[in-house]
């Protein structure tokens, strides 16, 4: 048996899982900050501005989905460690080459295939974290990951006052210097100890042939799903938003970007310290999709407000958004080793994909009552939905995940 460090809450693979995490939001959110001024400068109309923010977003969400699947996949049968390498390699050498597109099309292949690159970082690397941490300190673990790297947006937005080219240039430089950590971080134990079995690994498909299973499948990605609502409608399009609620001067998208990330970054360590608190992951998860709910509701009645106000409002709301760390890790503990990767990695991409769908019904409604009560009517369904979600979920505060997932 191959012993694996359960003790350092700080070792080298939570270093580098939240500094991987870091590069990975600072490329997934930097389009939402330079989405205007890029597609204003390879000449797309001013009328076609959301319309094709919308098609590059869903196209980079959809690439994500389906990296999901094939890096969870890959993480389970040849290893965690390989995939981390494979994943930031192609997503830096996308975004590299993202700074020098001059068309509509160019954008759209290359935010596919950094979608798709993204997609295994954070699964892959959450599901390292949880298995070389002891059963009690594993929350505060992906708390550092997910409250370190999701600053990657504070960095992304003052990175782009440089203009969009060299955004997109300093994030593919970022994750290439990434690479160079990655040779001092060690296989998990747990996963080791699998492959000297004959346990089928990293079958995708072995969570649909069990109505338990894909339930439990399902409601993982249930309870996610408010998370992205939130940052793929209403903060990306901020913008629109502050337009439609009479704010009284300009919202600045990139701002908003930073205020909401900066906020998430405290919600991420704060839920990490409820859920060891409370000792319950269930307890602490219901606690921050509500407030939530409720924040969400204070964005829809802000009409009238300053800018100033509106930012504070959406510093709060990232806060309450900060669930997203446990939500993952909650994920990783309801499955057994031989699983555990695909599942990390396909749910929080599953979540990060729905927006595909969310735009699309928010959209469509918008076109007849407008983009506020679109958005409060998917809000008005996501939010109860996970909260329901987390309630059927088995409850993992010091549950042991050296375990295999039987059919």
């Amino acid at each position: 048996m191959i012993k694996h460090n359960t003790t350092n809450p700080f070792n080298i693979i939570v270093i580098v899982a939240a500094l991987g995490y870091f590069v990975d939001i600072y490329d997934l959110i930097l389009f939402s900050i330079v989405r205007i001024p890029s597609l204003q400068s390879i000449n797309i109309p001013q009328e076609q501005l959301k319309s094709a923010g919308i098609y590059l977003y869903n196209l980079q969400m959809g690439g994500m989905m389906l990296g999901g699947i094939v890096w969870g996949m890959l993480g389970d049968k040849r290893g965690r460690l390989s995939v981390l390498f494979l994943t930031i390699l192609l997503y830096s050498v996308a975004n590299i080459a993202n700074g020098f597109v001059t068309n509509l099309t160019q954008y759209a292949w290359l935010r596919a295939i950094a979608g798709f690159g993204l997609a295994g970082e954070l699964g892959v690397g959450i599901t390292l974290v949880c298995e070389v941490m002891s059963k009690e300190t594993r929350a505060w673990g992906t708390s550092i990951v997910t409250g370190f790297g999701v600053t990657g947006a504070v960095l992304a937005y003052f990175v782009a006052e440089l203009g969009w080219r060299e955004a997109y240039w300093v994030g593919g430089i970022l994750g290439i210097m990434l690479l160079g950590l990655r040779l001092y971080v060690h296989e998990s134990g747990m996963f080791h100890n699998l492959k000297s079995t004959n346990t089928k690994r990293g079958d995708f498909f072995s969570l649909f042939t069990s109505r338990k299973k894909f339930f439990k499948y399902l409601c993982c990605i249930l309870v996610g799903i408010p998370v992205w609502f939130a940052i793929g409608i209403l903060i990306v399009f901020s913008k629109e938003f502050g337009e439609a609620l009479e704010i009284t001067g300009p919202i600045n998208t990139g701002k908003t970007v930073m205020f909401h990330y900066i906020g998430a970054a405290i919600g991420s360590i704060l839920i990490g310290f409820v859920s060891q608190k409370l000792k319950s992951r269930r307890k602490a998860l219901i606690v921050f999709i509500s407030a939530m709910g409720l924040l969400c509701c204070c964005y829809f009645a802000s009409s009238g407000i300053s800018p100033n106000m509106f930012y504070v409002l959406i510093f709060v709301l990232g806060i309450a958004m900060g669930y997203w760390s446990l939500f993952v890790a909650v994920s990783s503990e309801q499955f057994g080793t031989n699983i555990r990767s695909t599942v990390t990695t396909t749910v929080p991409n599953f979540v990060r994909g729905a927006i595909v769908g969310m735009t699309i019904w928010w959209n469509y409604m918008a076109a007849s009552m407008g983009i506020i009560k679109s958005a409060m009517i998917v809000g008005f369904v996501v939010i109860p939905i996970a909260i329901i979600a987390v309630l059927v979920l088995k409850e993992t505060h010091g549950k042991e995940l050296d375990y295999i997932e039987l059919d």
